[in-house]
C-alpha cells in the first residue's frame, strides 16, 4: 500500500490538531507536528509554553538555520515514519512544503472556520498557556504575528479545502472524502 501523507494547514484554531487525531483514530495514522520541536525546546528550556515563547523559538531556529530548517525535521520525520496514513499538523509556510511535497503521497488539506467559532476553540482548549484568558482582540492581535501572516496563502496551495464551521462529524466526513480519493 503506497504512502498517504496529509499536510494540515489553516488558521489558529481551525482544527488541524483535531483532523490530525481522527486520522491517528481511526486509520492507525501518524502524526507529526511542526510546533512539538519547538515545545520540546521550551520545555528543556524551562520556558512556559505560551504562544509568544513558541514563536520566538520558531523565528529563532529559522533565523539562525534558515526558514526551511523546521520543514527539514519534518521531511526526515516523515520519511521514517512506517505508517500507510501520516498526518503532519502545523503546515504555516510556502517553505514548510518545500520538501514534504517531494514526497510520493503528498497533499496538502487547507481547513477554514469562521474566526468566532477559532476564538470559542482556543479559549477551551487552553493548549497554550496564555490560551484560557484571551481576549477576542488577542486572538485577532495573534493572527497578525510574523509565523501566522504566511498561512492563508497556503490554501492556493491546497490540493484540498476543507470547511470546519459545523460539527465534528462533518469534519471527519470530509477527512473521510479525501483519504478515499488519496
Amino acid at each position: 500500500m503506497k504512502k498517504i501523507i496529509l499536510g494540515i494547514a489553516g488558521e489558529l484554531a481551525c482544527g488541524k490538531g483535531t483532523a490530525a487525531k481522527y486520522i491517528v483514530d481511526k486509520y492507525d495514522g501518524g502524526t507529526h507536528r511542526f510546533s512539538n520541536m519547538l515545545r520540546d525546546v521550551a520545555h528543556r528550556m524551562h520556558l512556559e509554553e505560551s504562544r509568544e515563547n513558541i514563536q520566538k523559538i520558531s523565528t529563532f531556529f529559522r533565523q539562525n538555520f534558515g526558514e526551511d530548517i523546521m520543514s527539514k525535521v519534518i521531511y526526515q520525520d516523515v520519511a521514517v515514519d512506517s505508517h500507510s496514513i501520516i498526518a503532519v499538523d502545523g503546515v504555516r509556510r510556502l517553505t514548510d512544503i518545500k520538501y514534504l511535497k517531494t514526497l510520493p503521497g503528498f497533499k496538502l488539506i487547507y481547513i477554514e472556520a469562521d474566526i468566532k467559532k477559532r476564538y470559542e476553540r482556543i479559549t477551551k482548549r487552553g493548549e497554550n498557556t496564555d490560551d484560557l484568558g484571551k481576549s477576542f482582540e488577542e486572538f485577532k492581535m495573534d493572527h497578525q504575528r510574523e509565523t501566522e501572516l504566511q498561512i492563508k496563502d497556503l490554501k492556493n496551495e491546497a490540493n484540498f479545502v476543507i470547511d470546519n464551521n459545523r460539527t465534528m462529524k462533518d469534519l471527519y466526513k470530509q477527512i473521510d472524502e479525501i483519504i478515499k480519493e488519496c
